[in-house]
């Protein structure tokens, strides 16, 4: 009893990393950026109703995992925190979001995601082929790069072992993929799926690595969802049903993705990890929305068009009335509602969902 009280009341440091799922505001100081929500309607049902960058009516998932660690939100961006003196330093310190829309495994998903990802008709009408000079996000090897300059800022404080310590014991959350996948299919490239998918886990393996060498020992892995489910890529069939080439990309991704953890994991003795399939959480509520307390799982609260999905979430969009009747906030992303049970089904779910253990089991180990 002491020891849970005492978990509760100091609840460990975690690092967020990944796109737009779990992005809090890092792009929002990206002004060049075609991946930004720091404007209404986003934010609707955030405290003043506010938008703070989050592609969501309210908190994302980052959020809501947080919150069942004993947070009270995400910790900040890391842009946000560079700004003040003891940001990364201060005793209580909460961690960082790194993540960032956009961003993928590869280097280049970030340049070109956000063109891939969005209905039919903006696609055909984009230049999406074309170089990109302006920065859309920020690539989770970026994101590492600032990890690493955190990293050497409590250094200067803790020094080596207390740094060492802090890290070892901190929660790393990975959400990452979808993008990559999004601009696979949708280039129409000609590379097998088998081949791709392993290009992707080897480079995947990488970025692990260097977590890994800065001192990263437990792992939060999320996988990829049904993202040919997703409201804007629905339009993408012309009987409004998920892209199921898509979907088999990411069907494809976790049992490699696993593969690998339990491989570092015989290298890396003191290393822990829980990945969770969000396929399967997700599509089992794309399948029985009413299950789950939803009305509409296939269309869009927040845009315009058909299944509200041709559009982004803009201050002009159309807004549906009752945020949690619907699965999804904008034609790519969760509401409020839907981010909350994914949460709680990393955090609490049973060897089905999350594996080999849950979310609250890491954070205790």
């Amino acid at each position: 009893m002491a020891a849970a009280a005492a978990a509760a009341a100091s609840p460990p440091a975690i690092f967020i990393l990944g796109d737009s799922t779990v992005d809090v505001g890092t792009n929002n100081f990206l002004p060049g950026s075609n991946a930004r929500a720091d404007f209404p309607r986003n934010g609707v049902d955030f405290l003043y109703s506010r938008p703070t960058g989050r592609f969501s009516n309210g908190f994302n998932t980052a959020d809501q995992l947080a919150v069942l660690m004993g947070h009270n939100r995400s910790p900040d961006p890391f842009f946000l925190l560079r700004k003040k003196p003891r940001g990364f330093t201060k005793s209580k310190f909460r961690g960082v979001n790194f993540a960032s829309g956009g961003s993928g495994i590869f280097d280049l998903t970030v340049q070109t995601a956000v063109s891939f990802v969005n209905s039919s008709d903006e696609l055909n009408n984009s230049s999406s082929s074309s170089p990109i000079s302006k920065k859309n996000g920020v690539s989770l090897s970026e994101q590492i790069h600032q990890l690493s300059y955190v990293y050497h800022k409590i250094l200067a404080v803790r020094k080596q072992k207390g740094t060492r310590d802090l890290f070892s014991k901190s929660l790393f959350f990975i959400s990452i993929g979808a993008n990559d996948l999004f601009v696979h299919y949708h280039s129409k490239s000609k590379q097998p799926k088998e081949k791709f998918i392993a290009s992707l886990v080897q480079a995947y393996e990488k970025h692990l690595r260097n977590l890994l060498q800065l001192g990263a020992r437990k792992f939060g892995i999320a996988t990829v969802a049904p993202i040919g489910c997703c409201p804007s890529q629905r339009l993408f069939n012309q009987t409004l049903g998920c892209l199921e080439e898509l979907n088999d990309l990411a069907l494809a991704f976790h049992p490699r993705v696993a593969q690998l953890m339990y491989k570092l994991s015989s290298e890396y003795h003191d290393m822990k990890f829980s990945i969770g399939n969000t396929f399967l959480i997700t599509i089992n509520v794309i399948n029985h929305p009413n299950r789950f307390g939803f009305k509409d799982g296939r269309g869009a609260c927040c845009g315009q068009g058909a299944l509200n999905a041709q559009t982004p979430c803009t201050p002009t969009a159309n807004l549906c009335p009752i945020r949690d009747d619907y699965l999804f906030w904008d034609l790519l992303h969760p509401t409020q509602k839907a981010a909350q049970l994914a949460a709680v089904t990393l955090y609490s779910g049973p060897p089905f969902f999350v594996a080999p253990i849950n979310f609250k089991q890491l954070a205790e180990a």
